[in-house]
């Protein structure tokens, strides 16, 4: 290591490092001034630095990264309730993306930012609606996360708002650009995806389109597969092929991608995934809540494929909490298949080395390595909740929550400190997100009812939202 002082130390924490032999240690993290782990130092050692804080009694892990999630969503929270997948997204999420503006999706994606943030989140793959993706990338260089996003490629599909219907050439010319103009931006922290939303929604020549550019450009893929049985039956009856066989004929399984969700593979396609170069992103919560199924990912993983996590959006999973993914997802395993599912230390794997993997940045983060950027979160073990710490790695997937979160760090910079966000104001993006909703809801003609007292019950919200009928 280099004789000048470290410009940052974290002082005798327990470093859950995720490396190759899966490393725990107590040790002083060093950062130096380029934002990378300079050294992993025996606390007796006593290596200077710049600025220290004490981290005893805390654990310390690699940053969580979320390989699915919808920012454009996040103004959406609690506006598409009660609806099985294709009925939520043609009557409700449809409808409410087309109505964004380039203002109100910058506050969607700072309030969805926000949040990921305070749970130690600090990298994400989005993907964003079919207009103003420019936002989304201002918003992303102005919060410090480390984002890779693209925009929604949808050239069809029954019930698509002709406000999100693009020609096809429209749509690729756009990604196109977005891609010249943002990947690799802010010194690489900001990359670009391709992003065609789903099988139902692109034509067959986008994603032919999709996976050249993919192979030839060397950039990521992002797409929905298989979510929910309906859409499987429909893609089956509607092209001869079951959805990830599909995108696997159209090029995109041997691209690097990630397929969100995955739930309802045939049992052929378990082999076309592991055979492939695609990650399966499993979304726990948001297959709960809209009845979508269990994903098989005791499966998956049985046959290597790399499997990720993701909230997906808070339109229907109401929260961006990767730690709530990752307890739900053990807790799916065992109800799939009966004690012990997936054992926690393969599914922290999902939220970090295998996150990066999914986003192929794992050469820079995913682990706490020497040489790799300090994207890390420190997480406080001595709460109620969580008190009686034994094995570490089912402390953080069965007790941890995101309140827990004390420190986050994304390239060296301080970006959460005492649980408390620094990298811009949390509330500056509540209030500016409550004024963007009210004007995205009156684009949207949508309005509130309010409440309805029924004789004998407290007032409740029967439907909370519902079209204006002027």
């Amino acid at each position: 290591m280099a004789s000048e002082p470290a410009a940052l130390a974290l002082r005798g924490g327990t470093l859950v490092t995720m490396d190759a032999l899966r490393t725990l240690l107590v040790a002083d993290l060093l950062v130096d001034a380029d934002g990378r782990i300079a050294d992993l130092a025996d606390p007796a050692r006593k290596v200077a630095a710049q600025r220290s804080i004490d981290v005893r009694g805390l654990v310390v892990v690699p940053g969580l990264v979320q390989s699915h999630v919808h920012l454009c969503q996040t103004l959406f929270r609690g506006l598409a309730e009660d609806q099985p997948l294709l009925a939520w997204l043609h009557e409700r999420i449809w409808p409410l993306e087309a109505a964004h503006d380039q203002a109100s999706l910058r506050a969607s994606a700072r309030l969805g930012i926000a949040e990921l943030l305070l749970g130690g989140t600090t990298a994400v793959l989005d993907m964003g609606t079919v207009h103003h993706t420019d936002a989304l990338f201002e918003a992303a260089a102005e919060t410090s996360i480390r984002y890779t996003g693209g925009k929604a490629l949808m050239d069809a599909g029954e019930g698509v708002p002709p406000g999100l219907l693009e020609p096809t050439a429209v749509a690729l010319r756009d990604t196109d650009r977005l891609a010249d103009g943002w990947h690799e931006a802010k010194g690489g922290r900001l990359r670009y995806a391709y992003s065609p939303r789903s099988v139902l929604s692109a034509t067959q020549d986008l994603l032919r389109s999709i996976g050249a550019r993919a192979r030839a450009n060397n950039l990521l893929v992002h797409t929905h597969a298989s979510e929910q049985r309906d859409e499987t039956d429909i893609v089956r009856h509607r092209f001869g092929a079951p959805n990830i066989r599909l995108l696997a004929n159209l090029g995109l399984a041997e691209t690097n991608a990630c397929f969100a969700h995955c739930v309802w593979p045939e049992p052929e396609e378990l082999d076309v995934l592991a055979s492939g170069g695609a990650t399966v992103v499993h979304c726990p919560s948001c297959n709960m809540k809209l009845g979508s199924g269990t994903a098989p990912i005791a499966e998956y993983l049985e046959r290597g494929v790399n499997v990720a996590i993701g909230a997906d959006g808070a339109a229907s999973s109401n929260r961006l909490d990767a730690w709530e993914e990752l307890r739900l997802a053990g807790l799916l395993s065992r109800l799939r298949a009966g004690p012990p599912g997936v054992a926690a230390l393969d599914l922290f794997e999902m939220a970090t080395i295998g996150g990066a993997r999914a986003l192929g940045l794992d050469a820079d983060i995913g682990s706490l390595e020497v040489g790799k950027y300090a994207d890390l979160a420190v997480v406080d073990p001595r709460r109620a909740h969580a008190a009686g710490l034994q094995d570490v790695y089912t402390h953080l997937i069965y007790s941890a929550r995101a309140a827990d979160v004390r420190l986050v760090m994304i390239g060296g910079q301080i970006v959460v400190e005492d649980g408390q966000l620094l990298a811009f104001s949390e509330a500056e993006a509540i209030a500016e997100a409550d004024t963007q909703r009210a004007a995205l809801l009156k684009r949207a003609d949508i309005t509130p009812e309010g409440y309805v007292a029924q004789a004998g019950r407290p007032s409740r919200w029967p439907r909370l939202y519902s079209r204006n009928r002027r």
